[in-house]
């Protein structure tokens, strides 16, 4: 079964993006390997506000599925990515099950909740960004329960005080279905 990983930025006051959907405040430290990172997934969903503010085509290459949650855009509009409009947790799940490598969470909080609430996400992989921004776009949101977590990974980039965290979800001591 192929993990589900939300792997994202945040401000730590709690939000993946400014009032204004803006995410000009998170500063890159060169010490990230995006491309190992990268590699480690074949498959990237995201909803449909983060699609519209990054102006998502996804990575140039024909092994990497791009997918996009949402009830107002239309598959005909989008032939280079596949737009997911109904039953979603159904499509997590047969992505899940499919072989390969594991699932990148691209950003939006409210499709996190959606499918942490029925059990779908396996790692929660934030980079905490050392800025305030007062109010935007939370990390989550639609959360029906509680999440606990379990700290497997830690690491501060010095050059800009961005610190990772990496937890599994406790799915045995998280209350509902998670």
């Amino acid at each position: 079964m192929r993990r589900v990983r939300y792997n994202c930025a945040m401000s730590l006051d709690g939000y993946i993006a400014d009032p204004y959907d803006g995410f000009d405040w998170i500063d890159i430290d060169p010490d990230i390997d995006f491309e190992e990172l990268s590699s480690q997934f074949d498959t990237y969903l995201m909803g449909r506000r983060t699609f519209e503010v990054v102006g998502w085509q996804g990575p140039p290459s024909s092994e990497i599925r791009n997918y996009v949650f949402s009830n107002t855009l239309k598959q005909s509009d989008h032939g280079n990515l596949r737009i997911i409009s109904e039953d979603w947790v159904e499509a997590v799940r047969a992505l899940r099950a499919e072989p390969g490598k594991d699932i990148w969470l691209f950003g939006g909080g409210v499709l996190f909740g959606t499918l942490c609430n029925e059990g779908l996400v396996d790692t929660l992989e934030v980079a905490v960004v050392p800025v305030l921004l007062g109010g935007g776009v939370p990390l989550v949101a639609g959360l029906s329960r509680q999440v606990n977590l379990i700290l497997k990974e830690h690491k501060v980039y010095k050059k800009t005080g961005t610190a990772l965290l990496l937890y599994d979800i406790d799915k045995a001591h998280s209350t509902g279905k998670c």
